[in-house]
This record gives C-alpha cells, sequence and structure tokens, in this order.
C-alpha cells in the first residue's frame, strides 16, 4: 500500500504529485500492459537479446 504523508497547510495537488510518483516506481501499470497479452517465450528471449545488443553498443559508444 503506497502511503504519502501529507504536512499540515501542504497543497493538495503536491501530496498527488508524490503519490503519482510513488505509484510510477512501482510499476504496476506496466506489468497490466505486460499481462494484457500471451508472449511466446521465444519472443520474449529474442527481445531481451536485441535489447542487451542494443545496450552494449551504447556503453561503446560512451567509452
Amino acid at each position: 500500500m503506497i502511503v504519502v504523508p501529507v504536512k499540515e497547510g501542504e497543497n493538495i495537488e503536491r501530496a498527488l504529485k508524490k503519490f503519482k510518483r510513488k505509484f510510477e516506481k512501482t510499476g504496476v501499470v506496466k506489468e497490466l500492459r505486460r499481462r494484457q497479452q500471451f508472449d511466446k517465450p521465444s519472443v520474449v528471449n529474442r527481445l531481451a537479446k536485441e535489447r542487451a545488443i542494443y545496450v552494449q553498443k551504447m556503453q561503446r559508444v560512451e567509452e
């Protein structure tokens, strides 16, 4: 459960913004979208491999 402490006299908009940030970090929405459709294990593995290759290329460019 996400708890956002609100200080005395604090604006409700600021408290909502804190809540939204904490909720984003939990990754609930991302997980729900991922579960809406089934991806074959071979597709998941291929995408993970492509992402790893991309990350390695980006790291080499930085060096």
